[in-house]
């Protein structure tokens, strides 16, 4: 390949050679002394250097043709003139004007030469001058240091002189550049008066620099190889790792997306105590039981749960599990109630009966419970409308909510009586007490948790509770004469006892002259009498409005309502003679 860039095949037209002028649209170049485009002519007195270089030993192979022509007498009359560029005539025929080399098929033709371009170094030298020397004359493109050399035939580039580097293009368009970083070709990064990059190439000069086809190829020896070789291993490992990489993470990807989720076999084994918090969803409780041990994943839980037509149905509590068994048993498991360990509080239990099912529970002492609510009750978060009255016998009477708590082997008395508190204390945050004590003229919260107390232990029914919070209401009016706003209710009695009686003697019932006793005081005890429900509470927001004011039930399955004094008379005479009383 020659600094041309032209390899050994056909070679296109090289713009930037000035032989290779516009040849017009007939194919023709432009005259000698003429401007290719028909512009001026410029004078160019700079000397040839490559004159001599043309006059070089031909290929014998090749044959020169020279092809004269007879130029217009009026334009070398013109060209007398200095200074003036001359008009070159279209119909006039063109001076003498060396041959370019053609092309063929093959690259260059062995048949016809350009001959040597005469020197006339007195023509050169006078810029004024006639003749081809002179002005008028076409510049000569290979007269200044930085034109590039006339082209040379293929057979004899091998065997021409090395030109000076300004000379010749650094570059070769048909040639891939070869890359020079020192990671890929192995070679020290050193300035260019070290040894260590000249040792890399070898030591001929026609392909150190410039190879007889190669341009600016550089031929290394087996050390770049080499080197070369370590730098490509280097790459691939590079590009085999990163791919590992992400092949690895996609397959993750996929697996945690698409496949099936890690799952136990089975029923599982031993017993595992697990508790459920308030507020806690699908994935919450899958990752306490993955904590504990139950299932082997969170994802398999979930699923399970979807699958399961109760699944949406677990609620907060502790619950009896096995460990390391399979997502759906445990879901099979938590929504059937015999596998929770709850302390369930039935509507309308005393304290009492309370702190009883709590030592039970919780395998403790009988007693203890009821110690630790006596000495902590001010500790349990009461709410601040809470009577201190000092005829109360248990100021956390009402205050522990019936409803279902977890427990487990390690749950304090005085925690659990904490949470029963707290849920009270919600439910009533949910009820417009004081907008209900208002309106039946009673003092604050307090007394709406009383009446609903008295509500939840007569009443039987839904039905049973409204009419029983409108004689209680109708009792305590100021204008009551059949009863003296006296509430006259046994259940208050029997709190008062810690018993539960149908039959009280009338002695016993008129002459105790305890503050609960409401057939001795007018008016509501000091405060509730049990732990009413969400049926009571609500059925004490609204009660019925007809006029009841009598109330029996002659079997304790059936209660019956009465507005006037004559009928309540004949059902309690009924009741009397049921049960022997005279």
């Amino acid at each position: 390949m020659t600094e041309y860039g032209r390899g050994p095949g056909s070679e296109p037209w090289h713009p930037e050679d000035p032989l290779y002028g516009d040849q017009g649209w007939g194919g023709q170049q432009s005259a000698h002394g003429q401007n290719q485009y028909g512009g001026q002519q410029q004078p160019y007195p700079h000397d040839d250097p490559y004159a001599q270089q043309q006059q070089q030993p031909q290929d014998p192979y090749a044959q020169q043709q020279q092809q004269p022509q007879a130029q217009d007498p009026y334009t070398q009359q013109h060209q007398q003139h200095p200074g003036y560029g001359v008009q070159q005539d279209p119909y006039a025929q063109q001076p003498p004007q060396p041959q370019q080399p053609q092309y063929d098929n093959g690259g260059w033709g062995t048949g016809q030469q350009p001959a040597a371009m005469p020197y006339d170094a007195q023509s050169a030298a006078d810029p004024h001058g006639g003749g081809q020397g002179g002005y008028g004359e076409a510049q000569d493109y290979y007269g200044t240091p930085e034109a590039y050399p006339p082209p040379q035939p293929p057979g004899r580039r091998e065997a021409a002189p090395q030109q000076a580097p300004t000379q010749t293009p650094d570059w070769d368009p048909e040639v891939q550049p070869e890359e020079t970083h020192p990671f890929f070709t192995g070679a020290d990064d050193r300035d260019d008066n070290g040894d260590d990059r000249d040792d890399d190439y070898d030591d001929d000069p026609r392909e150190s620099r410039r190879g007889s086809r190669g341009g600016n190829e550089r031929r290394g020896k087996g050390k770049k190889k080499s080197r070369n070789g370590c730098a490509c291993l280097v790459v691939s490992l590079v590009l085999v790792g990163g791919l590992g990489g992400v092949g690895y993470f996609g397959y993750s990807y996929w697996k945690d997306k698409f496949g099936a989720a890690p799952d136990y076999a089975g029923s599982g084994s031993g017993s595992v105590e697990v508790e459920i918090p308030k507020g806690a969803f699908g994935y919450d409780i899958g990752n306490i039981l993955k904590k504990q041990g139950v299932v082997k994943s969170v994802d398999a839980f979930v699923s399970a749960q979807s699958e399961n037509p109760k699944g949406k149905s677990i609620q907060a509590g502790v619950y009896l599990l096995h460990e390391k068994m399979s997502a759906a048993e445990a879901v099979k498991m938590m929504v059937d109630p015999k596998s929770q360990n709850l302390l369930v509080i039935p509507e309308g239990f005393r304290n009492v009966a309370v702190y009883d099912m709590v030592d039970k529970k919780l395998g403790l002492k009988a007693g203890t419970t009821k110690g630790i609510a006596k000495s902590d009750a001010s500790d349990l978060g009461l709410p601040d409308w809470a009577s201190d009255n000092k005829d109360i016998k248990d100021p956390l009477e009402g205050f522990l909510y019936p409803a279902a708590y977890p427990v487990t082997k390690e749950t304090k008395p005085e925690a659990i009586l904490k949470k029963m508190v707290e849920r009270s204390n919600e439910e009533y945050e949910k009820l417009d007490l004081e907008g209900t004590a208002k309106k039946y003229k009673l003092d604050g919260p307090w007394q709406v948790l009383t009446v609903a107390s008295l509500v939840q232990a007569e009443g039987l029914t839904h039905d049973d509770f409204r009419k029983m919070a409108e004689v209680v209401y109708n009792r305590l009016k100021p204008d009551n004469i059949a009863t003296n706003r006296k509430l006259q209710f046994d259940s208050a009695f029997n709190y008062l006892k810690k018993q539960s009686k149908i039959k009280i003697s009338s002695n016993e019932i008129l002459t105790n002259p305890d503050p609960y006793n409401t057939y001795y005081h007018a008016g509501l005890p000091p405060g509730p009498i049990s732990n009413p429900g969400d049926e009571a509470l609500r059925a004490t927001l609204s009660p019925t409005s007809d006029g009841w004011m009598y109330f029996i039930s002659l079997d304790g399955k059936k209660t019956q309502f009465t507005k006037t004094a004559a009928e309540h008379e004949k059902l309690n005479d009924k009741f009397k003679e049921k049960h022997g009383l005279g």
